[in-house]
């Protein structure tokens, strides 16, 4: 099954020493491109939470970020500076009785300030490494059913316009070898006008060499063939799911130059509105592929 690279995904578990909180974003980007929002007592732990990023996800620009209350400062690996703590709290009780205000410090808030926190072995406490990693995974579970269920949707609306192009692209099939016909017709018409108007006659060798030049340029049975061959394999790259942007969007890049070379070589008022639709529902399949990972 395809995914859209644009998704939400969250996780949060209350445990006995802390308190977690994952949030997963992502929109549409040609490479993994990951953003993370981590506290400064774990941040040494990105490389570890990265490496399981890349297990759930090929392509995009995902943002992370983690809210972590942790009510035991041993658990992080982390010691208080004690001296600048105090240092923090004897200036404030002096301004405050300076200005006549009661002060009580704020122990809670100040657990959060990462300049009064020394780290001492480099991370936190193994168990709380290993609920993190596990709580990552659940969000990125969950972020990974949000783009499934977005890829679905996807992949029902290209279905839908895969179909249309068939169509026309049958149209095109039945049309084109009755404007070689339609072609040869007037172009022997003419000759033949011209001749019959100066008295001239034309070798008829020479008049099949004509023809078949002007065949030669009015056929499209390759390009025909080829964008056939691309339609059948976009169909099948969505059915195999994976990561089908990429193969998707080169597709229809060739489609385009297909359809552009039949367009060029038509000629034809029908063929014309027939290739215009064609080209104008490709741009919209290649908008909606730009967010398929």
């Amino acid at each position: 099954m395809i995914k859209s690279m644009t998704g939400f995904g969250r996780f949060i578990l209350q445990e006995k020493d802390w308190a977690q909180e994952w949030e997963v974003r992502s929109v549409n980007g040609r490479h993994l491109d990951i953003k993370w929002r981590l506290p400064a007592s774990v941040r040494s732990l990105e490389t570890r939470f990265e490496k399981l990023v890349r297990k759930h996800a090929s392509r995009g620009r995902v943002n992370i970020q983690l809210n972590l209350q942790v009510t035991r400062a041993d658990i992080l690996g982390m010691r208080l500076n004690e001296p600048v703590a105090e240092a923090m709290i004897q200036q404030m009780e002096k301004f405050a009785s300076r200005m006549e205000y009661s002060f009580k410090p704020d122990f809670t808030r100040m657990m959060g300030m990462s300049f009064l926190w020394d780290d001492e072995n480099g991370e936190p406490d193994p168990s709380l490494v290993q609920s993190l990693e596990k709580g990552l995974i659940a969000a990125l579970e969950d972020w990974n059913e949000a783009r499934a269920a977005e890829g679905r949707d996807l992949q029902q609306d290209l279905a839908r316009r895969l179909i249309r192009l068939q169509e026309w692209l049958e149209q095109l099939k039945e049309r084109t070898p009755q404007i070689k016909e339609e072609r040869f017709a007037t172009v022997e018409a003419r000759i033949q006008q011209v001749l019959d108007r100066f008295s001239i006659d034309l070798d008829q060798d020479r008049m099949l060499q004509e023809v078949a030049v002007l065949s030669d340029k009015l056929d499209v049975s390759e390009e025909m063939t080829r964008l056939t061959a691309h339609l059948e394999r976009i169909d099948k790259v969505m059915d195999n799911g994976g990561d089908a942007g990429k193969r998707l969007d080169f597709l229809l890049q060739e489609c385009f130059r297909e359809i552009n070379t039949c367009g060029n070589k038509g000629q034809d008022t029908q063929v014309s509105r027939i290739v215009v639709d064609f080209k104008g529902e490709l741009e919209k399949c290649r908008e909606q592929v730009q967010n398929i990972e």
